[in-house]
């Protein structure tokens, strides 16, 4: 009785056995690839100043909270110049004498689409329980993209942030320690 079996090229059950281990190797050499081509942008070489900045402005945040301020923010429009007014209210000891006030619309995936407005200070109660700024868009912008914004309205030394939904920026109102 003569049995012919055929080369081991041609059975089934070698090249079954060499499926995992090539597609790991294939895997790993992808992997190298991505590594050395993409861009690291998460990691940032002075992150202890980037710590140290982040915490004075939890305490700027912690400041907004003690002061009892919310801001109703209206947007007149979506091109440069267009206005902005923000109405700053206190429920605590009142409204902090500020001339001017920053405020920025911090988009979530490109850091260059941000926008900003300097507010000048155009009115203010006798009690000081409220006080009301204008101003304008610095730069041409696309607001009322579907985007979620974040809100960040800045004084001397307090800070109002809040994100506000696509479609919102028309106007909304932010609330300290929220």
């Amino acid at each position: 009785m003569h049995s012919t079996t055929a080369p081991w090229y041609r059975q089934r059950w070698p090249w079954l056995l060499m499926v995992p281990p090539l597609a790991a190797v294939i895997g790993g050499a992808i992997t190298i690839v991505l590594a050395v081509r993409s861009n690291d942008g998460m990691v940032a070489a002075d992150y202890y100043k980037r710590g140290l900045a982040i915490n004075a402005e939890l305490s700027r945040s912690r400041r907004a909270a003690e002061l009892g301020l919310a801001a109703e923010v209206r947007t007149g429009g979506e091109a440069a110049g267009d206005s902005v007014d923000v109405r700053l209210t206190s429920a605590g000891p009142g409204v902090p004498p500020e001339a001017a006030l920053r405020v920025r619309l911090v988009h979530p995936g490109r850091s260059g689409a941000d926008r900003s407005a300097t507010l000048g200070r155009v009115a203010a109660d006798a009690e000081g329980r409220s006080a009301e700024y204008r101003g304008a868009w610095g730069e041409a912008t696309e607001l009322h993209a579907p985007v979620a914004w974040r809100v960040v309205i800045e004084g001397r030394d307090w800070r109002l942030d809040g994100g506000i939904a696509a479609g919102e920026v028309r106007s909304f109102r932010l609330l300290a320690g929220q």
